[in-house]
């Protein structure tokens, strides 16, 4: 199996809410009362934990995981711990995580251990496919507005390691999301700045280059008067070389202006082919070669695998609300207890080399 080995995160950078944690404040209340029973009645069983998935996935969240054990078990040095790295290809059934010791030390964490490789899984695991699905073109992480803004750090970071997995380029669009990896967010003129500048896009750019870090790529958003070959065009001209891109994001309910004479042997709505290949030619046809071109809105999988197949000339994509969607759960269960294998343990317990101990 693939290895993504990177030195994992230290502890301190998730800036974890410990004392909650150790109150169980997070954690379903039957483990609580699990742990209550157990230290009442002076039993201190000592178990092995193996947590586990039921997919072929991309593990997300390991280093989080584990430091919630460091900061919140009742005594880290008496934990035996072996995990895989954030990044690692799994597969159904394969143990990334065992943790050894007194179940009384972190019978309190199971839920948020679960909740945290659950939700960094799956958002890892959907952007690698993104990534694949785009031929190594790269991809802006655009989920932020479709979510709570608590999950942006941890998010952006499993993002960031999709990108590592895959070897390939991702921008994400908050300082948040690129917090853990010491990064910046990154972003296009937006509809709200042009309808600031009375819904003129190449003032809006115009300004936007006057006043932002000559650093930055900038990329325009082109659709706003729902004519994006002419906007796009004006854009270019007006800004020449410090053009990096324009992003087209025609609502799928709209047809764009350079479409309605084209009505009838294909869907016109929204960012559709023909649409980017008559940006693409414009901008081409006007010595814009450089420009590159950003599709975005309602982007899966599938529809940029289908974009990819077709040999739309899109430079780079956009995707949002598809990479925060479905499931990854994860279960743990104690497979071993006080020496004796767990009758429940079944079919999970699984011993797995690939495994590495936390020191």
């Amino acid at each position: 199996m693939e290895r993504t080995k990177t030195k994992r995160l230290p502890p301190e950078v998730f800036e974890l809410p410990v004392e909650k944690m150790r109150e169980g404040y997070y954690t379903d209340a039957y483990f609580n009362h699990t742990r209550e029973v157990l230290l009442s009645d002076g039993r201190h069983p000592r178990v092995v934990m193996q947590v586990f998935q039921k997919r072929h996935s991309y593990l997300g969240g390991i280093d989080e995981a584990i430091a919630i054990l460091m900061l919140c078990a009742g005594d880290w040095d008496d934990l035996t711990v072996h995990a895989l790295y954030d990044g690692d290809r799994i597969e159904a059934y394969e143990p990334v995580l065992t943790i050894e010791g007194d179940y009384t030390g972190f019978a309190h964490l199971e839920t948020v251990y679960l909740g945290v490789l659950a939700r960094r899984t799956l958002i890892t695991t959907n952007v690698v496919r993104v990534l694949e699905a785009a031929n190594g073109k790269p991809i802006i992480f655009m989920p932020a507005r479709h979510d709570h803004h608590r999950v942006q750090t941890g998010d952006g970071y499993a993002a960031y390691v999709a990108g590592r997995v895959v070897g390939t380029e991702i921008g994400v669009t908050s300082d948040a999301q690129a917090s853990w990896w010491g990064g910046r967010g990154v972003g296009t003129v937006p509809h709200s700045l042009i309808a600031s500048y009375g819904g003129n896009t190449v003032l809006a750019a115009t300004k936007f280059a006057e006043h932002v870090d000559p650093d930055i790529n900038i990329t325009v958003l082109v659709d706003f008067d729902n004519d994006s070959v002419k906007t796009a065009l004006e854009v270019a001209r007006a800004l020449g070389p410090r053009l990096w891109g324009v992003r087209l994001d025609t609502s799928g309910q709209l047809v764009d202006r350079s479409l309605w004479d084209e009505l009838g042997d294909f869907d016109p709505r929204g960012v559709n082919e023909r649409l980017v290949h008559k940006v693409r030619e414009a901008l081409d046809r006007d010595g814009f070669e450089h420009v590159k071109i950003v599709a975005s809105g309602g982007f899966t999988v599938e529809r940029i695998r289908e974009f990819e197949r077709l040999g739309v000339p899109v430079d780079s994509y956009g995707v949002g609300s598809a990479l925060i969607r479905g499931e990854n759960d994860f279960t743990a269960d104690i497979v071993m207890t006080d020496g004796r294998v767990s009758a429940k343990a079944g079919r999970s317990f699984r011993a797995n080399p690939r495994l590495e101990l936390v020191e």
